[in-house]
C-alpha cells in the first residue's frame, strides 16, 4: 500500500471556491473508484492558500491504472478539471511509505497537524525505527493517525499527522511529552540526523473522512 499526498496552493481566497468544487463535482465523478480519499484539509497556520488531500492505492502499478480510468470520465475532464486549473497557483506530490497503519481519531471536530522533516541521507529508516519505538510513550498524550517515510520526491524526508481537539490540547500535549526520559532520549539521538522541520496546521473539509 501507498499513499498520495498532494499539495495545491490557490490563489489567495480561492480556498471555498476549491472546497465547493470538489464537494459539488470532484467527489462525485471520482468517489473512492480511483483511490481511496483518507483525508481532505485546507491550510490556517503555516504555509497559506494550501489545500492537502491524501489518497491511499495498493501499489504504484494501480495508481497509474486508476489515474487512466479517470483521464476518461467525462464529469472529472470536462466539469471538475476546467473549474478547479484556474484556481491554482501550484501542485506538488508526495509519495508515503506508511511505517504504521492510518488511524482515524476518536473523535470528530479535530484539526490536524502535519510534521514533515528533511533527514540526512541515509538516516530516514533509523529514525524512523526509534520513532515508531518510541510511540508508546507518544501515545500516551495523543494518538497518531500515520507515519511515513517519504519515497519520493525527497527519499530523504519522514512525516507525521497527529489530531487534537484545540491548540490548547496540542500545547498541553506537547509540554507533556517533553518532560517523559523516554521521549527525551528519542530527541536526542535523532537531533543529528535533523536538517530542516516543518509543521502545517490543517483543517478538514465538510467531505473529508478524517474530520
Amino acid at each position: 500500500m501507498i499513499h498520495e499526498l498532494r499539495t495545491y496552493t490557490t490563489r489567495p481566497g480561492a480556498i471555498p471556491e476549491i472546497l465547493k468544487i470538489n464537494e459539488e463535482v470532484g467527489r462525485k465523478a471520482r468517489g473512492n473508484n480511483y483511490g481511496v480519499l483518507e483525508g481532505y484539509w485546507y491550510t490556517e497556520i503555516g504555509p497559506l492558500n494550501q489545500v492537502m488531500h491524501l489518497w491511499q492505492y495498493e501499489s504504484y502499478e494501480e495508481r497509474t491504472r486508476l489515474r487512466t480510468e479517470l483521464s476518461q470520465v467525462e464529469d472529472w475532464t470536462q466539469k471538475y478539471v476546467p473549474a478547479l486549473r484556474p484556481l491554482l497557483v501550484d501542485q506538488t506530490t508526495r509519495f508515503l511509505n506508511p511505517t504504521k497503519d492510518l488511524v482515524a481519531p476518536a473523535k470528530e471536530g479535530n484539526f490536524y497537524e502535519f510534521r514533515n522533516y528533511r533527514l540526512k541521507p541515509g538516516t530516514a529508516m533509523g529514525w524512523m525505527k526509534r520513532f515508531i519505538d518510541v510511540m508508546p510513550t507518544r501515545e500516551k498524550y495523543s494518538q497518531n493517525v500515520c507515519a511515513w517515510i517519504t519515497e519520493g520526491p525527497n527519499p530523504n524526508e519522514v512525516c507525521h499527522l497527529w489530531a487534537y481537539q484545540s491548540l490548547e490540547e496540542r500545547m498541553e500535549t506537547r509540554n507533556g511529552v517533553a518532560t517523559e526520559k523516554a521521549w527525551q532520549e528519542f530527541a536526542t539521538a535523532g537531533r543529528e540526523d535533523l536538517e530542516e522541520m516543518h509543521s502545517t496546521m490543517l483543517f478538514p473539509s465538510n467531505f473529508s473522512p478524517l474530520k
